[in-house]
């Protein structure tokens, strides 16, 4: 009998992430580098790192992996890979290369099931135009995928997380709930029609969306993963020294993800803990209603670009804006 891929992981796709409020104080205590080569590194929590190699070019750099989110191989194999572009798209770059991370336990799942995995990542990243040049493998009981991707950008159109603006608005380019659909998946509570339209929603390239920021004349960009939208819209109101808005009502969600966030059910363990750091940095109006409060810090994985642009000018919604107040605050609205 096929063992479900999901059954195995112990918190799904981005979920399975060290919480925001735990890693901070790692990340904050490490020492930073003083190469005047290095243009963007851990500092303001950005998706990647950016070191210039001359005038007219520097790299950006990234990895991401995590446990399986859906039981279909293939379909994890893409979504785990166009997690790990984004962070390219993220900074303004475009992606040139990728090296596979796989933990994986070979005797229990068998060659076959691991080559649909490399297989979904191979053409997510080869949609994305980025050449898969090698990688690294374990036994691990507990299967997990990635990437270790490497992108090019000029030095001066670099898209961080820190320009934004009081008055910016803020635009999502994908809906929000894999989590609770990972969630559900795991609980049995998730059908055929749900899972398609999240493995959907998770498997888009943010190619388009970061070219459209740009044109936009974006200010600030990040992509909206593990920690939620307001995790990582946290982390870039702070970066920017900006508090922000959210219209929690504007806030798109995957067909069928509010239905099932009117109860606790499918809130995954990460969402919950999103939620508690939430606390200390978000107030809800009295009236946005809880499956509202629960998309807001659903542990998305794969999702959409949040960017911070002058004028909402390109496709999603948007929702929220960049306001004066203390670095980082968050009015859901």
């Amino acid at each position: 009998m096929a063992v479900s891929l999901t059954s195995l992981s112990h918190g799904a796709g981005c979920g399975c992430k060290i919480g925001a409020a735990e890693l901070r104080p790692i990340v904050a205590a490490l020492p930073r580098s003083s190469d005047p080569r290095v243009l963007v590194a851990a500092d303001t929590a950005d998706d990647a790192g950016v070191v210039r190699l001359t005038a007219d070019l520097a790299i950006v750099q990234t990895v991401d992996f995590f446990t399986p989110i859906v039981d279909d191989p293939y379909a994890f194999g893409r979504i785990a890979a166009t997690n790990a572009l984004s962070d390219i798209y993220a900074m303004g770059g475009t992606p040139l290369s990728a090296l596979n991370l796989v933990a994986y336990p070979l005797e229990r799942l068998g060659a076959g099931v691991l080559g649909e995995i490399l297989r979904g990542g191979h053409d997510a990243a080869t949609a994305a135009g980025a050449a898969v040049v090698g990688g690294h493998s374990i036994d691990d009981p507990e299967p997990k995928y990635g990437m270790a991707v490497t992108g090019t950008v000029h030095p001066g159109a670099i898209l961080t997380n820190a320009g934004g603006r009081p008055g910016d608005r803020l635009v999502l380019t994908k809906p929000l709930g894999a989590g609770a659909v990972a969630t559900a998946i795991k609980r049995g509570l998730a059908g055929r029609e749900l899972v398609e339209r999240a493995v959907a929603v998770m498997t888009a390239l943010n190619d388009t969306a970061a070219q459209q920021a740009r044109a936009a004349g974006a200010r600030a960009l990040t992509d909206v993963t593990g920690f939620g939208l307001l995790g990582h819209l946290h982390e870039l109101a702070s970066a920017s020294g900006c508090a922000a808005e959210v219209y929690a009502a504007a806030v798109p969600a995957i067909d069928g993800v509010l239905e099932l966030l009117e109860d606790d059910r499918a809130v995954a363990g990460g969402s919950q803990r999103n939620r508690r750091d939430a606390a200390g940095f978000a107030s809800f109006a009295a009236s946005v209603e809880e499956p509202r409060r629960r998309l807001v810090t659903d542990a998305m994985t794969s999702g959409g670009l949040l960017a911070a642009v002058p004028a909402a000018t390109m496709d999603g919604s948007v929702v929220g804006r960049l306001v004066d107040g203390p670095a980082g605050a968050i009015a859901v609205l």
